[in-house]
């Protein structure tokens, strides 16, 4: 498979919410832009926020699909020092020590789910496992 690049789309209704989130806080850049869409660079895959204005998408539908619930986790060498980031933001941080390793949760204003993961377990859960 001759793969170029792959990314997220997420579509808001809270648009400008949104834009001001991700690069306000978690001050990503902006690879390019047009009236109805922005894409940011996501540490080396992208991110694309687009305004979802469809009728068929704001009604009952809207709410079945939020029921498919997702996270986009970003893996970073020191999850307290990004959870500190952010709660000078006013985000709030769902925080978490597990066996397995660190996760910090938080949403988006559109109540997307990202997290931030320690990369250390997560390179030792990939060394450990045994084929």
């Amino acid at each position: 498979m001759d793969v170029t690049r792959t990314g997220i789309i997420f579509y808001v209704q809270k648009y400008r919410e949104c834009l001001a989130f991700y690069i306000n806080v978690l001050e990503l850049d902006v690879l390019f832009k047009n009236n109805t869409l922005t894409c940011f660079d996501l540490f080396g895959t992208y991110l694309m926020i687009e305004r979802e204005d469809r009728p068929m998408y704001l009604s009952n539908e809207r709410k079945m699909h939020r029921q498919n619930f997702s996270c986009i986790r970003i893996n970073v060498t020191n999850v307290r020092q990004f959870v500190n980031r952010l709660t000078t933001k006013n985000v709030n941080v769902d925080y978490q020590e597990h066996d397995w390793g660190i996760v910090a949760k938080f949403f988006d204003p559109e109540g997307n789910l990202l997290a931030f993961k320690d990369e250390k377990t997560f390179a030792k859960q990939i060394n450990d496992y045994d084929v």
